[in-house]
């Protein structure tokens, strides 16, 4: 009798390792819409309940554990644009984060391998690429994704009445850090650097700089791309944590990007007063070409993400779980999305949020400024990169 459970049950075990090599044909695959572990739940903004703390700034995890999204042609023209940008960098990088050792060639090779899998199922990507979880502002996996876009604000290429705000390129002839933003609006430096342009509200600059570039449209209906052309080196602080600490004494109730646009459209008295809160000033130059982030390649939109290169490296390749909020802005599941780390932000501190780029226009700006909610993400390189050691937490 033990014979013949034995036997029956090695038969078993074939007929499964048989059936799993069938072939899959693209209707097979259902692309991941919702969480790829239903069995955790997370909170209605996109938070991972019960998430077990994670050691390290990168934890392995294999790429086996996800139902990988397909290299569709979008995701090729990502892949090509972060291949130059790899290749734009002037010096060999390698440098260790947390435990892991991040080097150009590996990052390279990322690429590659995504690129030859395009237009076919992912069933077997695990055996050329290694996911490494990124841990987040709290240790658990959970990352904040908010979003950002490319303004669109009305300008006359002279100053008049109307349009007397100008939009300043970089000074030429200073080094290091320059006169903060206050200094800057008084016309500490207009001596030494063009108005490209002049709005009709102040608002709408600092807006645009915080976006890192943006459209601006003359009156005959043209449109030119004003393209990020550095700062002046102070560090950034957000207004609305200013607003929302003073709330009670300056009467705003809403912080959000429109609501602090509203109020200053009331009280023109303290726009100076609040955007000046903010010493961080961004300068701007004229491009024919479609917006760019600090790789200096275009960026794509929905993929490409802006981050904090200390801890995710320019050119890298993510996987993400992003996530899919409803019309109230609660999270009801994530996408499994592939991302590419092409820009970087003033308020993109840590390991615990990016920015994703939503395109351009009055429609990218209304969707990111909804998207705030949390997700995860895991770095993707090839196979043969070293297992780093994760230290057991105390």
């Amino acid at each position: 009798m033990r014979h013949l459970t034995l036997l029956i049950l090695l038969a078993v075990l074939w007929a499964c390792d048989t059936s799993s090599t069938t072939p899959l044909s693209e209707s097979d695959y259902v692309p991941l819409s919702q969480d790829s572990l239903p069995a955790q739940t997370f909170s209605k903004k996109g938070k991972l309940h019960n998430a077990l703390p994670l050691s390290a700034i990168y934890t392995p995890i294999a790429l086996d554990t996800f139902q990988l999204p397909i290299v569709d042609g979008k995701v090729v023209t990502a892949l090509q644009r972060q291949r130059r940008l790899l290749h734009k960098k002037r010096q060999r990088f390698n440098r260790r984060v947390g435990d892991l050792r991040i080097n150009l060639d590996d990052l390279t090779q990322t690429v590659d391998i995504l690129e030859s899998w395009q237009h076919l199922i992912p069933v077997g990507m695990e055996k050329e690429l290694k996911a490494h979880q990124v841990w987040g502002k709290d240790h658990r996996g959970n990352v904040k994704f908010t979003a950002y876009f490319a303004p669109v604000i009305q300008v006359s290429k002279k100053p008049t009445a109307v349009y007397k705000y100008p939009i300043r390129a970089t000074p030429k002839g200073l080094r290091g850090q320059l006169p903060d933003r206050r200094a800057i609006e008084a016309g500490a430096i207009d001596s030494i650097t063009q108005h490209l342009a002049y709005a009709r509200s102040k608002t709408d600059i600092y807006y645009m700089q915080l976006q890192g570039s943006g459209y601006v449209e003359y009156a005959d209906g043209s449109r030119e791309l004003f393209a990020y052309a550095g700062e002046n080196r102070h560090p950034y602080r957000s207004i609305e944590s200013y607003l929302a600490t003073n709330s009670k004494q300056l009467g705003i109730s809403n912080v959000s990007m429109q609501g602090v646009k509203r109020y200053l459209e009331k009280r023109p008295d303290l726009v100076d007063s609040v955007l000046n809160q903010n010493p961080s000033y961004t300068f701007f130059r004229r491009r024919q070409a479609p917006p760019t982030g600090a790789g200096h390649v275009p960026l794509t939109e929905g993929m490409s993400i802006a981050v904090d290169k200390k801890y995710i490296p320019l050119g890298s390749c993510l996987l993400a779980a992003v996530p899919i909020l409803d019309e109230d802005d609660k999270v009801i599941g994530h996408e499994m999305k592939y991302l590419f780390a092409q820009d970087v932000g003033g308020a993109i501190k840590g390991s615990g949020r990016v920015d994703v780029y939503f395109g351009a226009g009055a429609d990218a700006e209304r969707k990111a400024n909804s998207f705030n909610a949390y997700g995860r993400m895991w770095l993707l390189l090839p196979k043969q990169q070293p297992m780093p050691m994760i230290l057991a937490s105390k």
